[in-house]
C-alpha cells in the first residue's frame, strides 16, 4: 500500500456528478492516507447522479471561490454530464485547472470532465480520453485523442467512463507517489 499521508489534493464537482467518478477515486486516496478537499459552486451538499437517476449527497469543505491553489498536489474532476458543464461557466473552476497546469502539477479528469480542461484551453498538443462524446471537442481543442481506459501525458491523466476508475484511480495514486517520491 502506498502512503501518500502528505499528498494533498483538491476535488472540483456540483450538482450532477457521477456518483462512482467522485466517491471511487475520494476513497482511494483518502484509504492511501491523502488528504482530500472537496469545493464546490456553493458550501450545501451536491447531489450525484447514478445510471441517470438521483444520486448520493455529499457536502463540500469548502467553495471554489475560497480556494487558494498553492499546496495542492493534485486537481481530481469527476464527470458527469451536468457537473463539468456547470463548472466550466464558472470563472474560479476555469482558473483553478489553469493554476495547475501553470504550475505543472498533477490534474485527473474523468468521463465528461474534461470539457473544464477544453474550457481552460489546456489540452492543445497532449494526448487524453473521455466519454465518447466529449472526444470531437478534445480533438478541436487540440487534443491527441486516445480510446484507452487511462491515458497518462505527464501529470495530465484522463479516463473514460465508470467502469475505468480502478485503473483511473491507480494511475493518480501513482503519479502522486512518483511526484512526492513515496516508495510504491
Amino acid at each position: 500500500m502506498v502512503d501518500l499521508s502528505r499528498a494533498r489534493v483538491l476535488m472540483l464537482a456540483t450538482d450532477g456528478f457521477e456518483e462512482s467518478e467522485l466517491f471511487e477515486p475520494r476513497k482511494a486516496l483518502l484509504d492511501a492516507g491523502a488528504e482530500v478537499t472537496l469545493a464546490s459552486l456553493r458550501p450545501d451538499p451536491i447531489t450525484g447522479e447514478k445510471a441517470g437517476r438521483k444520486g448520493e449527497s455529499i457536502t463540500p469543505d469548502t467553495t471554489i471561490e475560497q480556494i487558494e491553489t498553492q499546496g495542492y498536489d493534485a486537481l481530481v474532476l469527476p464527470g458527469g454530464v451536468a457537473n463539468p458543464d456547470k463548472l466550466r461557466m464558472d470563472k474560479r473552476a476555469v482558473e483553478i485547472v489553469r493554476e495547475f497546469f501553470e504550475t505543472d502539477r498533477i490534474v485527473a479528469a474523468i468521463c465528461h470532465a474534461p470539457w473544464l480542461l477544453i474550457e481552460a484551453d489546456v489540452v492543445d498538443g497532449r494526448r487524453a480520453t473521455s466519454w465518447p462524446s466529449v472526444r470531437t471537442d478534445l480533438a478541436n481543442a487540440g487534443a491527441s485523442v486516445l480510446d484507452e481506459p487511462v491515458v497518462v501525458d505527464g501529470k495530465l491523466i484522463t479516463s473514460r467512463k465508470p467502469d475505468d476508475i480502478p485503473m483511473f484511480n491507480r494511475a493518480i495514486i501513482d503519479c502522486l507517489a512518483k511526484e512526492l517520491a513515496v516508495p510504491a
